[in-house]
């Protein structure tokens, strides 16, 4: 009995020893590059200025001061204020929120629904395949920014619709990534014995299959963030995106572009959060890449 005791803690220290190792290698390689711990910084910034705009923003982003229009940058409002009087500063903080809004949601709803398609049509095949991806080969057809200025168009524009827009497509790209990802690991020896002993087709999906297409996929996740801020941004600009007085970067771009000669400071500063923060997602779906890939850790 002393023995297996003994045998059962070693069990427990080697696995907790290996977890650690693991977790060491990750963030060695992860924290590699300066760029990517740069890109790290600025989105921490960034989620935490959208998280608690209430208490970092120093005045109501949708206060209006007629008596102060288009004041240049000073103590009292550090960026100056827009055309109405509004603090710009204040503006671009809660711009930040519905950014990552837009972003985040636009990313899980993306997410799910095509990961769930791409895993349905790799692991039947058949005509599920056929039928699942040619639906998505007729939906990457179009340019994205032309068909989610179609669909804003149908269903009008706000945050909720333009998140819902830009999840739906950006699934297709979830739905091929997955797909591929499950065509090779359903092939691997697991799989076939899960098969064997009368695994269901639900458990080898969920349990087996599934995890081990994960790594590529949450690297997509964190590098798509920053194409659907700055999609995002580019219908607010157009005037279809989300609507006026909310605060968002791209329609700030659009408000500030009149007076670029007069006060260039109301189109640069939201225009410099949208490329902060979209170089920060990509450079953080770069490091998450070298980390994931156990054949780029030796090398990157």
């Amino acid at each position: 009995m002393p023995e297996q005791n003994n045998m059962g803690t070693e069990e427990k220290f080697f696995e907790r020893s290996l977890r650690l190792s693991r977790l060491q290698r990750f963030t060695r390689v992860f924290l590699r590059r300066s760029l990517v711990i740069f890109g790290l910084v600025v989105t921490v910034i960034v989620v935490f200025a959208a998280l608690f705009a209430p208490w970092v923003a120093p005045y109501d982003p949708y206060e209006q001061d007629l008596d102060n229009v288009l004041s240049h940058p000073s103590s009292e409002h550090i960026l100056g204020t827009d055309y109405l009087g509004r603090d710009s500063f204040s503006r671009i903080i809660y711009g930040a929120r519905s950014s990552l809004i837009v972003g985040i949601g636009g990313v899980c709803i993306g997410a799910i629904l095509g990961m769930s398609l791409g895993l349905i049509a790799g692991y039947f095949g058949g005509m599920t395949y056929t039928v699942i991806m040619r639906l998505v080969d007729a939906m990457m057809v179009f340019p994205m920014l032309v068909l989610a200025l179609a669909m804003s168009a149908l269903l009008g524009g706000g945050l909720k619709n333009i998140t819902i827009i830009f999840g739906i497509l950006m699934s297709a790209v979830y739905d091929r990534m997955m797909c591929g990802q499950v065509l090779t690991v359903k092939e691997n020896d697991y799989i076939i014995a899960a098969h064997a002993i009368g695994a269901s087709d639900r458990r080898i999906m969920l349990r087996h299959i599934l995890p081990n297409c994960m790594p590529p996929l949450i690297v997509q996740m964190s590098i798509m963030m920053g194409g659907i801020i700055l999609a995002e941004a580019g219908l607010s600009f157009l005037g279809v995106g989300i609507a006026p007085p909310t605060a968002a970067w791209g329609s700030m771009v659009s408000t500030g572009y009149p007076y670029l000669t007069t006060h260039p400071i109301l189109s640069f500063a939201p225009g410099l959060a949208i490329m902060l923060t979209v170089f920060s997602f990509n450079m953080v779906g770069d490091g998450l890449r070298d980390a994931l890939d156990p054949r780029l850790r030796g090398k990157i």
